[in-house]
């Protein structure tokens, strides 16, 4: 099944990947959204082709007041129900009381533990019932990641992955953003390529990659959260 889904959407457009998938898969696909610009092209791309496609984004407790402003701008636009998942208080309360509020700039094993608490398992919640997973990926976002394809299966969520962006360029977003004049997040104009958590995200340099403002006092070659595998 994944081998001739493969075949199927290597040929096609996002904008025809989103249609097809939703064709053959109905209800049971799940779009997840941070609201970045990847994520905003696609909320664009589903509201035309297949706006009853379900909706979520993680909400941490730690975003950027900018991340709600884009979140209430995108409700305006697009009228698509966006479903918050939030941390177990249970865990989260634990952690932080144990720990402190800021226990991931200790240790690599503090931060997975954080992002387990704020993302993985509100994701696992998330994606749980459904057969096929979209999400912004792009291959030239992380080294990490240019392994991987358009279609995948997610062995550990028993999902199957589509990423229609996944060829794109940083170049190709933006034009489609100024193209349909879609809402984007305004940390996008200071230098945030990829945008978390407030307390684990930076502007990013010249020259920088992709992913340098997260997690930036990590090895880069620690840099993924778990959301997409550990590479």
């Amino acid at each position: 099944m994944i081998d001739e889904l493969k075949r199927v959407l290597n040929g096609l457009q996002a904008e025809e990947i989103i249609a097809y998938v939703a064709a053959q898969y109905g209800n049971r696909v799940v779009f997840s959204t941070s609201f970045g610009v990847e994520d905003q092209v696609l909320t664009h791309m589903l509201a035309a082709k297949a706006r009853d496609t379900s909706v979520f984004t993680l909400e941490t407790g730690r975003l950027f007041p900018e991340t709600y402003y884009i979140w209430n701008r995108t409700l305006e636009r697009y009228g698509m129900p966006i479903r918050a998942f939030y941390p177990q208080a249970d865990a989260l309360e634990a952690m932080v009381s144990d720990k402190g509020p800021t226990s991931f700039y200790e240790s690599v094993e503090n931060r997975k533990e954080c992002c387990f608490i704020r993302k993985i398992e509100p994701l696992r919640r998330a994606i749980k019932g459904f057969d096929v997973w979209i999400t912004g990926i792009r291959a030239e976002q992380s080294s990490n990641r240019e392994d991987m394809g358009i279609v995948e299966w997610d062995e550990g969520n028993a999902i199957i992955k589509v990423h229609p962006l996944f060829y794109w360029t940083q170049a190709e977003v933006e034009g489609f953003l100024k193209a349909f004049n879609v809402p984007y997040n305004p940390l996008h104009d200071k230098g945030f390529l990829s945008i978390g958590c407030q307390p684990c995200t930076r502007s990013v340099g010249a020259g920088e990659d992709f992913r340098a403002g997260r997690w930036w006092w990590e090895d880069k070659s620690k840099k993924e959260c778990g959301l997409h595998g550990e590479r």
